[in-house]
């Protein structure tokens, strides 16, 4: 099937709308995820996701479930632009001598897409996670100070992502933003390698290998089913790098040096299954995130848009 050919402004629209519709509809499941995988064996705070969202919305209201919502609403646009039109260009230069890519060549431009998009995504997801990770924080810090002086009760302001941002370029410079790149790397490159191809293959099956984009539900399950797949195939590493982009914590078994130090910490004190905290939640992110995305990507939104320009 011939690869579709769009112009770059209106790939980078399409990503835009589709990650700003998909993170405003998810964020709450993905905050109810980071707080998941964050927590230790001896301190849990919650024990589903679904109490995680009922507790954040008993202290912080229903707008606690957003927070860090700014930050990801900012930088998901050039994120899931970068992401979905580097796939689209390495797609076309690797088709160029052949009718149909093979599956070896839909996956590297995968991983190409994959590499692209850490450029923005580490940032992001450094900010996004401790934000989100605050009322946990803060949570526990009132549990602890239970029974003890009146101060420990009064419950603290969180943090800003421009005050987070300038504490963590205070103390590290532009490498205190790219904490946990290599984990990402990790993450999303394996990530895009199966999802692209599976998605293109199950798009391509549901429309009966005709050419051209499908109808637009073909192109949301397709989204769904390989969004879901390829988050649980690489959720261990989602673990490892939230532990490590998550606020210092003060036990020395709860801080990290890098990604060996982090597996070795979480096997020896939590168990394999702890590389499984938040699966579901992930999953119950992506399925919907890239359903989304791809839906906006091949009803041609950001084709409407630039046609209608002056």
């Amino acid at each position: 099937m011939a690869e579709r050919q769009i112009s770059l402004p209106a790939k980078l629209i399409n990503g835009g709308v589709a990650g700003l519709i998909g993170v405003t509809c998810v964020f709450p499941i993905d905050l109810a995820k980071t707080r998941l995988q964050n927590q230790q064996n001896g301190s849990r705070l919650y024990t589903s996701m679904s109490d995680c969202l009922v507790r954040t919305i008993r202290s912080d209201g229903i707008f606690g479930m957003y927070r860090g919502a700014a930050v990801n609403l900012t930088l998901v646009t050039p994120e899931k632009a970068i992401k979905l039109a580097a796939n689209d260009f390495f797609r076309h230069h690797l088709s160029q001598d052949e009718q149909k890519l093979t599956l070896f060549r839909e996956m590297l431009a995968g991983c190409g897409a994959g590499t692209c998009q850490v450029i923005i995504t580490t940032p992001m997801e450094m900010l996004k996670i401790q934000l989100q990770d605050a009322g946990r924080i803060e949570a526990q810090r009132k549990m602890a100070g239970a029974g003890g002086p009146l101060g420990d009760h009064v419950k603290r302001k969180p943090p800003t992502a421009l005050q987070l941002s300038r504490e963590l370029l205070k103390r590290r410079g532009i490498a205190g933003l790219y904490k946990g790149l290599g984990a990402t790397l990790l993450r999303d490159v394996p990530f895009s390698i199966i999802y692209f191809p599976l998605f293109a293959n199950l798009n391509s099956w549901g429309c009966g290998g005709s050419e051209g984009p499908g109808p637009f539900y073909v192109s949301f399950v397709s989204g769904c089913i390989a969004g879901s797949t390829a988050a649980v195939a690489v959720n261990p590493v989602d673990v490892i790098k939230t532990r490590l982009q998550s606020l210092t914590r003060g036990c020395q078994e709860d801080t990290y040096t890098g990604v060996a130090d982090c597996i070795r910490k979480i096997l020896r004190n939590e168990g394999p299954s702890a590389f499984l905290k938040g699966a579901y939640c992930r999953a119950l992110v992506i399925a919907p995130l890239f359903g989304i995305a791809q839906v906006v990507y091949f009803l041609g939104v950001g084709e409407f848009i630039v046609s209608h320009l002056p």
